[in-house]
C-alpha cells in the first residue's frame, strides 16, 4: 500500500515575475476610467520573493484629474487582483506617473500664435 504524502511535501507551484507583472498591468488598466488616447497602456514590474510582490507600475494620466485619487485606486485594484489572482501577499504598490497629457491640447491641431 502507498504512503500519503502530505500536500506541503507534494511540490510548489511558482508563478513567474512577468505573469505578475501582467495581472498588475491589467489590474491598473481596470482600475482607470480612461487610459489618455495617445498614452501607453500602464506597465508593471514586479519582484516576487516566496509569497510576496513588490509591484511598481507606471502610467500615464490625463490632465486635469485628481491624481492622488487615481494612484489610490491603482494601488488598491493592483493589490487586491494580484492577491486574487496569485494568491500573494502585496505589502507595496509604487505608482509612478510618467506623463500627464493636459485636456485642452487633446483633439486640436493648432501651432504657436504670434
Amino acid at each position: 500500500m502507498a504512503t500519503q504524502v502530505a500536500p506541503a511535501e507534494r511540490g510548489a507551484t511558482r508563478i513567474a515575475d512577468r505573469v505578475v507583472a501582467k495581472i498588475a498591468a491589467y489590474a491598473a488598466r481596470e482600475a482607470l476610467d480612461a487610459v489618455p488616447a495617445d498614452g501607453a497602456p500602464p506597465h508593471a514590474t514586479v519582484t516576487v520573493h516566496h509569497d510576496t510582490a513588490r509591484v511598481r507600475i507606471s502610467l500615464e494620466l490625463d490632465y486635469p484629474a485628481d491624481i492622488g485619487a487615481q494612484c489610490g485606486a491603482v494601488r488598491r485594484q493592483v493589490a487586491s487582483r494580484v492577491t486574487e489572482l496569485a494568491g500573494m501577499e502585496v505589502p507595496e504598490v509604487a505608482v509612478q506617473v510618467e506623463r500627464l497629457h493636459p485636456a485642452h491640447t487633446r483633439g486640436t491641431d493648432r501651432g504657436r500664435i504670434r
